[in-house]
């Protein structure tokens, strides 16, 4: 069983990419940022690129891309640095939960251990 992304040719992987192997060192690109379409894709777009605008309607993340397209998640940390620096997407990493207060969360452990 061959794993998406890994058999691929590498002569298309470096094709994709302009030939770079990493993505600017300033791009904000983890695994779970999400990532959303400022346009539409544009007519003569690499087809790459137009896929991932229109995955990106709504936010999704970067390792949700990168298994649509059946791409290392390390290519397309590359594409979607090309799409950021044309404006054509915005990244921003998913809204962390508040934590509890600790008061409560004492109320609660000394009502479970009166039951």
């Amino acid at each position: 069983m061959s794993r998406p992304g890994r058999d691929d040719a590498p002569d298309r992987l470096y094709t994709l990419t302009g030939g770079r192997s990493r993505s600017a060192p300033d791009t904000p690109f983890d695994l779970v940022t999400l990532v959303v379409a400022e346009c539409d894709p544009a007519v003569g777009m690499q087809s790459e690129h137009a896929a991932i605008l229109r995955l990106c309607e709504r936010p999704t993340a970067v390792v949700e891309i990168a298994a649509v397209l059946k791409l290392p998640v390390s290519i397309t940390r590359i594409l979607l640095s090309d799409l950021l620096a044309a404006g054509r997407v915005s990244a921003r990493h998913p809204q962390k939960a508040a934590l509890p207060d600790p008061d409560i969360l004492e109320q609660v452990l000394v009502g479970l251990r009166n039951l």
